[in-house]
C-alpha cells in the first residue's frame, strides 16, 4: 500500500474515533449538564444579554 492510502485509513479510523472520545470525555465531565447556563457566560455587565454592544458592518451602536 502506498503512503497515501495508509494516510487516508487512518484518518477514516483515528478522526471519528477521536471525535468519539471527545464526546465520550465531555459527557462524563458534565459539559452538558446545564446548556442553559452555559450559554450565558459570555455576557456580563459590559455586555448585557439582548444588547448589541459592537459595530460591526455598519450598526448602530447604543
Amino acid at each position: 500500500m502506498s503512503v497515501i492510502a495508509f494516510i487516508l485509513l487512518g484518518s477514516v479510523v483515528l478522526l471519528p474515533a477521536a471525535a468519539l472520545w471527545a464526546l465520550r470525555w465531555a459527557a462524563a465531565a458534565g459539559q452538558f449538564r446545564c446548556p442553559d447556563k452555559a450559554a450565558l457566560l459570555p455576557f456580563d455587565e459590559s455586555e448585557p444579554v439582548g444588547i448589541e454592544t459592537d459595530c460591526i458592518l455598519g450598526g448602530n451602536r447604543r
